[in-house]
């Protein structure tokens, strides 16, 4: 998973490495995922933590351009252009020391997908670093454990992204097992809600459905363990959490973030009732999550009963955050 050398990152290294970051480095990221186009800019050293500098966002919800063909329409491949040129540019003004573009479900599943890539990279000037579902997966948690240390023991990661769920176990910084399932909240609302608010009969069929995919996943993840820690990282749990959640004192000035099951399940039916301009008077629940926040609550819902789950803290830390902390290790 590497950056061109001509992506808009400034100069770099003719052997590819960052050089010297002893005193600091600026690294971006920019994540194509099935909701946003998000682009992350961090201050780096060794040692050190990395420090936001910049971050900006596109909401573009590709599952809405999914034809029935399974390919992104005309429309969703413009408004992906617009929005990766105008981060690209971004980073370009930066001079950053190494940039990285990364895309997930949306465009790895698209039927049409390698025809996408190729456009993006002519039209953008940038190579796309296209993740499997695991790779997601192994990023987010290799995030998550820096996050909470290895104090957290043995870790299962519940990550709800756009197109698909990411689930992760392990002890060490490399999980044991690393799986990407079809359940993401975009694709779970747009391929079983059919009103807004849904359904009695679609939520109860994406319940099911949610079920079946499960038990597979349980079967391959209950070899290795039970967990010491569950943690939910993603914006779909962060926003469920600050809904449904409660705060505690963390470590430090960090707040806490938990949330149980038994709470989620007592939102969900309500958030179910309502349609998506009114969930955004609620807390946690933005404009860009509000269609898709009652799937993602049952997905995750169903996930924490399907592993046995009675509350989870939220980590701050998923994709692009494990991402950065990739690149710097490979200093």
């Amino acid at each position: 998973m590497t950056s061109a050398p001509d992506s808009p990152a400034g100069a770099r290294p003719e052997d590819g490495s960052l050089g010297d970051v002893r005193h600091g480095a600026r690294l971006g990221v920019l994540d194509i995922g099935s909701n946003t186009v998000h682009l992350l800019i961090v201050d780096v050293r060794l040692g050190g933590r990395p420090v936001p500098q910049r971050s900006h966002k596109r909401t573009l919800r590709l599952m809405r351009y999914l034809q029935e063909d399974g390919a992104i329409s005309r429309e969703g491949v413009d408004a992906l252009l617009e929005a990766i040129g105008e981060c690209a540019a971004i980073a370009r003004e930066e001079q950053l020391d190494d940039f990285v573009v990364m895309a997930t479900s949306a465009i790895r599943e698209a039927t049409n997908g390698e025809e996408v890539v190729a456009r993006v990279e002519r039209k953008a000037g940038v190579t796309l670093d296209i993740l499997s579902g695991p790779d997601e997966a192994r990023l987010t948690f290799l995030a998550v454990r820096r996050w909470f240390g290895w104090s957290a023991g043995r870790i299962l990661l519940l990550d709800i992204g756009g197109g698909s769920l990411e689930i992760a176990m392990g002890q060490d910084e490399e999980p044991d097992v690393a799986l990407s399932v079809p359940l993401g909240a975009g694709r779970s609302t747009v391929g079983f809600f059919h009103a807004d608010p849904p359904s009695a009969v679609d939520q109860r069929a994406l319940r099911l459905y949610a079920k079946g995919v499960l038990d597979d996943a349980v079967a391959r993840v209950k070899p290795h363990g039970r967990p010491d820690h569950v943690i939910g990282s993603s914006k779909t749990i962060r926003s469920l959490a600050r809904l449904a959640g409660n705060v505690l004192p963390g470590v430090g000035d960090a707040d806490r973030a938990v949330l149980s099951r038994a709470q989620l399940d007592d939102w969900v039916p309500r958030l179910a009732k309502m349609d998506a301009r009114s969930r955004t008077a609620l807390p946690g629940i933005t404009p860009d999550r509000t269609f898709q926040i009652v799937a993602g609550g049952i997905v995750l819902s169903e996930t924490m009963r399907a592993f046995g789950v009675k509350e989870l803290d939220v980590s701050p830390w998923a994709l692009r955050e494990g991402r950065l902390l990739q690149m710097l290790d490979r200093v």
